[in-house]
Formats: C-alpha cells, structure tokens, sequence
C-alpha cells in the first residue's frame, strides 16, 4: 500500500497568486504590513511565512504568536474573496486529474495531500479548482505544523487513526514542485516525486535527487511507474 500525497500550489493547480494577494492584504490588516516583497512563498507553510515575514518587519516572536489566529481568520476570509472573485487564473495542471483518478482505481494506493497551506485554505483552493476534497482520504497541512518536514509524520498518524492504515515513511509518496517538498520526503524516508510546472525547472528540482521529476503530470503511466516501482 502506498500513501500519495500531493502539494497544492505549483503542483495540483496554480491560483493566480491568489494565495499570495491575500496574505499580503491579511498581513497588512493584522500587522500594519506585510513585509519585504521579494520574499518566496514556494516550499513554505502559511504559519512559516507569517512568521519569517513579519519577524523581517520586525515583529517579535510573542507578538507573532498573538496574532496568528486573527491573521489566519483575516487571510481565509480575503483567500475566499479572491477565489470568488478571480477563478478565470485558477486552473488544474495536465494530468492531476487523470493521475488522481488512476490512483483512485488502484487498491494499493490511497490519496491525500502534505501542503504548506492552512487546512481550510487548502479546501478552499481545490474546491476552486473544481475537485471534490473528499477524494484526498488523508492530509498534513500548514496549520498541524509550521515545520514542514513535520508533516509526513502527521499524515501517517492519521491513516492509522482515521483509515486503520499502519504506514512507515517507506509507504509513504510525496508529490511536488520544490525542493522543500523533496526533503520533507526524504525526512522520513519516503519516495519523493518532484514535478517542474511550479517555480523551479528539472534540472534544479533533480539537483536534490528525488526518486523521479517530470516536466509535468501528464505522463500518467510513467509517474505512476515512478511512484510504484522501487
């Protein structure tokens, strides 16, 4: 049995910067700012962002953690309006809707998601994008846990608590476009398969050695291949 779980941004789908928008407005809202500009969201969780960017404005950490309720209500509020309002950017990438459904049909795979986002932001992006949540059985987010590579041990508890699933990190296939995506992976020794259609190529992504990296999701067979075949 394999557990596959997929990245959202730059991965499954791209939001037009949706998420972005709205954290910046919400940063602004909570904190008076947002933050230095150039500063990259890829491979990043919310709560990670939130605090990297506002500890740049000079924030400390006790302020941070005070606000981090409200500034996640502020953001999920503006990511909704944004989705709402701006769906013609939103898209799924080719082939995560075959790849999904061919997992779906295995017996030997189940699907869920290891994102940065926070739960409710993650529902609402793919919902956006027109998938049915209910389809990824298992999920770690950015809200269970600021630490990225602390996710792939949050999903595994919660195949073995909410679908009886007793899973190690060898059972375990991460799906995304960063190299912080690869190492979280590789942090339990799971399988890692890396997709170029977010921010970095196939030759950086394959710099950090994952068991496989595609240009794109298209290629069902042969990702499947890669997620299957040791």
């Amino acid at each position: 049995m394999k557990l596959v779980l997929f990245d959202i941004d730059g991965t499954i789908l791209w939001s037009d910067g949706a998420g972005r928008r709205a954290m910046t407005a919400a940063l602004t809202h909570v904190f008076g700012g947002a933050g230095p500009t150039e500063y990259r969201y890829d491979g990043k969780t919310d709560p990670q962002i939130v605090r990297d960017l506002m500890r740049a404005a000079g924030h400390s950490d006790d302020t941070i953690d005070a606000r981090m309720d409200a500034l996640a209500s502020s953001y999920l509020t503006l990511l909704e309006q944004e989705l709402s309002t701006g769906r013609r950017g939103m898209r799924l990438f080719d082939g995560v809707a075959e790849l999904i459904t061919a997992l779906e049909a295995r017996p030997d795979a189940v699907v869920g998601l290891l994102t940065g986002n926070f739960c409710d932001g993650a529902m609402l992006k793919l919902s956006a994008a027109g998938l049915d949540v209910a389809r990824f059985r298992v999920g770690a987010y950015g809200s269970d846990h600021a630490h990225r590579p602390a996710l792939p041990a949050v999903a595994l508890q919660r195949a073995r608590e909410s679908l009886g699933l007793a899973l190690g990190g060898a059972d375990l296939v991460v799906i995304g476009d960063t190299p912080a995506d690869i190492e979280c992976a590789r942090s339990v020794g799971a399988r890692a398969v890396a997709v170029a259609t977010g921010r970095f190529s196939v030759e950086e992504l394959a710099a950090h050695a994952p068991a496989a990296v595609f240009p794109t999701l298209r290629d069902t067979q042969a990702v499947l291949e890669a997620i299957f075949d040791a």
